[in-house]
């Protein structure tokens, strides 16, 4: 992955992140890659640069900023959606690896480098479907919180609620930005997180006008390493850490590779004013969700498509670029884990070990009769 950012986001509050279903008592865990990128279009359009941007991304051959996915961390711990071609391991009796939406990088990283699991010491989190080790606690839990809306004349009210997440006290999302090159990053490193900063000041996703979906951010260069090349042997395939629009250039191997395709939506907002359809609802578009494996020869690229409603006053971008780290097709992982030895036998083995031993004892009570008679003849 080329040279980037990497950013954590610390909540001060609840955040709300609204699922493609639009049920106000759900929420979504990821804070998907194309709702940041119209996040942050938002962001560049306060600060004067929306046409500037838009020429870099979405109408550009190749975009000069790509972003990952935001997912969860807990202290030093990072959290993943793991390769679907990794996860799930087998099942144990131990932990119910499929429970887990979320994984540890540092476990990734091992079953990356063919290192087994071993099932001690892991548990699943039901409320954030991570896995977390035992005796830790999960980066947020879902919650539901009431609130009512009060005419201006006091004459009526409407209660209503709403999903949210809550975060442990030192827990919060991070993600990681990828620049086109280094001209890109000199141009566009200091619009970018200056549009990051101003969004963690005001908020991400629903409910901003509450003061939910603002924190506190951390922004550095070091961007964690989630596969060494080493590690990359045999054939090459793309683990998605966004989601993914196909370009017509991506010459992807559909037939091969391990992948889930999501349906995603939305509303369009928009300062221009009236327009004749008087719907907000975005086009709906199929993407490739994070986590999926393909295989290419090269990294996808990806497009951004106009998903803006019937006769919308301008353009609305969908971003589907593509942010993957390279691993291998079939890493060289020890996917079963070492099985325990019965403390007992089962009665068929016992059965079946006792006629054995019963033979072999008649056997050689057979082989030494003649000797016994060959010493009394003498």
């Amino acid at each position: 992955m080329p040279a980037g950012l990497f950013i954590r986001l610390r909540p001060t509050g609840p955040w709300r992140i609204g699922p493609d279903s639009g049920d106000r008592d759900r929420v979504e865990r990821v804070y998907h890659s194309d709702t940041l990128y119209s996040a942050v279009s938002g962001a560049m359009l306060q600060l004067g640069m929306i046409e500037e941007w838009l020429d870099a991304t979405a109408r550009a051959a190749v975009p000069a900023v790509r972003f990952s996915s935001c997912f969860p961390f807990n202290g030093d711990a990072l959290y993943v959606i793991p390769p679907r071609s990794l996860w799930p391991p087998l099942a144990t009796s131990k932990v119910r690896w499929k429970g887990a939406r979320f994984a540890p990088l540092t476990l990734i990283r091992g079953m990356l480098s063919g290192k087994p699991i071993n099932e001690e010491g892991w548990a699943v989190d039901g409320a954030s479907e991570t896995l977390i080790a035992l005796g830790t606690q999960g980066p947020f839990r879902v919650a539901v919180r009431s609130s009512a809306a009060v005419d201006r004349g006091g004459e009526s009210v409407e209660p209503h609620s709403s999903a949210c997440l809550e975060f442990a006290p030192n827990a919060g999302l991070w993600m990681t930005l990828a620049f086109a090159d280094d001209q890109a990053r000199e141009k566009w490193k200091g619009g970018v997180t200056g549009a990051l900063r101003l969004l963690a000041d005001s908020g991400f996703g629903g409910e901003r006008s509450r003061g939910w979906g603002r924190a506190d951010i951390e922004i550095s260069e070091d961007v964690p390493a989630f596969a060494t090349p080493a590690e990359t042997v045999g054939e090459t395939a793309w683990w998605m850490l966004s989601l993914y629009h196909p370009s017509p250039d991506d010459a992807i191997d559909w037939k091969r590779g391990n992948y889930a395709v999501t349906t995603r939506s939305g509303r369009a907002e928009s300062g221009a004013g009236f327009w004749p359809s008087g719907s907000n609802a975005k086009r709906l578009t199929r993407m490739i969700t994070e986590g999926s494996v393909l295989v290419a020869p090269a990294e996808p690229r990806g497009v951004a498509t106009d998903v803006a409603p019937e006769d919308f006053p301008h353009p609305v971008y969908r971003a589907g670029y593509a942010l993957a780290i390279p691993i291998s097709l079939r890493p060289p992982v020890v996917r079963e884990l070492p099985r325990e030895t019965p403390r007992y036998a089962p009665p068929d083995v016992l059965k079946e070990a006792l006629e054995e031993a019963l033979k072999e004892a008649r056997q050689e009570g057979m082989q030494e009769a003649p000797g016994e008679t060959e010493q009394e003849a003498s």
